[in-house]
């Protein structure tokens, strides 16, 4: 097996490991969680709802007998059920695979988080932030943490600038999620570069096309519902190929701390994980230092970095 020609099937064992996954529920995260569970990982889905939490368990279960799962609630727009549902992770366990995958997009009107937080970078950033700072004792405990956060093709646009971070001038629904993304890429980024050349690693992936629970929730009107369920038959790929970043950058030896990793495939919709472009900025250590340090002041998040 080489690079060039990875599958899912290609993951190695994961017995004794543990993976936790945001939005394991549905769409991706379901699709991530399943193919890590098949391959011998200890499984923790994380999400909000508790009933879609025990379904998801139950369904997981038949698709995978013997799947060694637990599911943890937390609300990714709640910067206290983060840490409330991360402490009791964070002094005991040791958790190998993190994956930030759960999001929001095209909220139709400025929205705030319960802790007055723009809701969609709130959420798909800051509340990932959060959750991975709480996190980290965990993560240092491995012998070589993966965390892999999903951001989107949408973090090149040219939408996504950081400055208004909080689109308190001006809001625009896909220019929220766009910034989201964006910052999802330069998080990640200058994790790498805190973590330094040690064994843990940080990545960010981006799905490509794909029809995913986002776009059944598009504001767009009745005439962008129909776009979306025409272009979810022709030009989207799967939930199942767009978990194969994440699984990839999860698992593969050869990926990258610090990489950008999307599909390989004609449109971007599936194939073998390869780097993809940076979205413009996101590699500055001047850009990452600044995010770094505005999330920290808005999630009221002190972030540890473990030595290496």
């Amino acid at each position: 097996m080489t690079a060039q020609h990875w599958t899912p099937a290609d993951i190695p064992s994961l017995d004794g490991r543990t993976a936790l996954i945001t939005g394991a529920n549905s769409g991706i995260g379901y699709r991530t969680a399943r193919a890590l569970a098949r391959h011998g990982a200890r499984v923790l889905l994380a999400g909000r709802r508790p009933d879609a939490l025990a379904e998801a368990a139950a369904r997981l279960r038949a698709d995978v007998p013997g799947a060694r799962l637990e599911t943890v609630e937390l609300d990714l727009g709640d910067l206290a059920t983060i840490r409330d549902a991360a402490a009791p992770l964070a002094a005991g366990e040791t958790i190998d695979i993190l994956v930030n995958n759960a999001g929001v997009m095209n909220v139709p009107e400025r929205r705030t988080t319960r802790d007055g937080l723009e809701l969609t970078v709130g959420t798909n950033h800051l509340g990932h932030f959060a959750l991975t700072a709480h996190l980290m004792p965990a993560l240092a405990r491995s012998a070589a943490a993966r965390i892999v956060t999903v951001s989107a093709i949408a973090a090149t646009w040219r939408w996504g600038d950081l400055a208004d971070l909080m689109s308190e001038q001006r809001y625009r629904p896909m220019g929220a999620y766009a910034k989201s993304k964006r910052a999802n890429v330069v998080f990640t980024r200058e994790l790498a570069r805190r973590l330094g050349g040690g064994p843990h690693r940080a990545l960010a992936v981006h799905p490509g096309s794909a029809f995913t629970d986002l776009q059944r929730h598009t504001s767009a009107g009745r005439a962008g519902r129909l776009f979306v369920a025409l272009a979810a038959r022709t030009l989207m790929g799967s939930a199942e190929g767009a978990a194969w970043p994440s699984l990839y950058g999860a698992t593969h030896p050869e990926a990258a701390s610090g990489a950008f990793l999307g599909p390989a495939g004609r449109d971007q919709t599936s194939g073998t994980p390869k780097p993809a472009p940076l979205p413009t900025g996101a590699d500055s250590p001047e850009l990452g230092s600044r995010l770094w340090r505005e999330s920290e002041r808005l999630t009221g998040v002190a972030f540890p970095v473990p030595q290496t």
